[in-house]
């Protein structure tokens, strides 16, 4: 069984730019770890084989279709951003300028 610690909640709320409260820490420590005990607990009980018996169930295809240049409405598109500026999408930064 895998066991997260406070470090690694603190690395991955980081990572996902999440600000945990002081008390928060412990909670969502605890409910990281019941999920991944609940997740080994469902592989032990589907074991080494379940992999195999589901590619077995279901027929991988590839669908293809042609390309095709359809008109677009810009207005119509831009109505419906929830934030705009000229003929612009306005989204939120992602990348900090140093």
């Amino acid at each position: 069984m895998s066991v997260i610690s406070k470090e690694e909640v603190l690395r991955i709320a980081k990572m996902s730019r999440i600000t945990l409260k002081e008390d928060e820490i412990d909670s969502v420590t605890q409910q990281l770890n019941a999920i991944l005990t609940y997740a080994a607990r469902v592989s032990e009980i589907a074991g080494p084989n379940q992999q195999e018996l589901n590619a077995k169930d279901v027929q991988n295809t590839n669908v293809w279709r042609q390309d095709s240049v359809v008109p677009c409405n810009g207005e119509r598109l831009l109505a419906a951003a929830p934030v705009q500026e000229a003929n612009y999408f306005v989204v939120p930064a992602i990348i900090e300028h140093e």
